[in-house]
């Protein structure tokens, strides 16, 4: 039996709202995630993810300085840090589906609606934990595949027209995160 041990991954929370930070915090740790990192806005969350290296950073949307849009483009620059390939969970009270497909567009791994549920945030990190996606290299974007389902056959108007694209497998946290019982 496999058991993925969440005391083996490091969380960034990056949100204005101290208490929402201490809301995601205490579910992390009720999950059993010991290093959980915070920061307050966009531009100390670019300088705590740098500094502590996460595999998971958990941003919001609005907030001061630059938000959780500009901070993605900033983590997704290939060559501008050490792993532009770090899941990013979108954890917002703006739902609206403009939102989450700048936020998919932006390069953003998964996306949360405020009020937040436990169930729903550990739903979203087992997502990226046991089923990344491809990272996706094009001239105009490059993070996860938005594509959830792969199928060759597809033709319709959403199909890669042209633009070559370089699919780069990431290194599953997975194999990070197992431990056998």
């Amino acid at each position: 039996m496999i058991r993925i041990d969440f005391n083996r991954l490091r969380f960034l929370v990056i949100d204005d709202n101290a208490h929402m930070r201490r809301i995601v915090r205490t579910l992390l740790h009720g999950f059993g995630a010991r290093e959980v990192y915070e920061a307050e806005d966009g531009a100390a969350g670019l300088e705590a993810f740098t500094h502590y290296m996460p595999d998971i950073v958990i941003t919001d949307w609005s907030m001061p300085i630059f938000d959780g849009l500009e901070l993605t483009s900033m983590i997704r620059q290939p060559g501008a840090n050490a792993n532009p390939y770090v899941a990013i969970i979108m954890l917002t009270g703006h739902s609206e589906k403009k939102r989450v497909l700048e936020s998919r567009d932006a390069g953003v791994t998964e996306f949360l609606a405020k009020p937040i549920s436990a169930k729903a945030l550990y739903q979203r990190i087992l997502n990226v934990v046991v089923n990344p996606r491809p990272f996706i290299k094009t001239k105009t974007f490059f993070g996860p595949d938005r594509r959830r389902n792969h199928g060759s056959s597809y033709v319709g108007p959403e199909r890669r027209k042209g633009e070559k694209a370089e699919m780069i497998k990431v290194q599953p946290l997975l194999d990070k995160t197992k431990s056998t019982m």
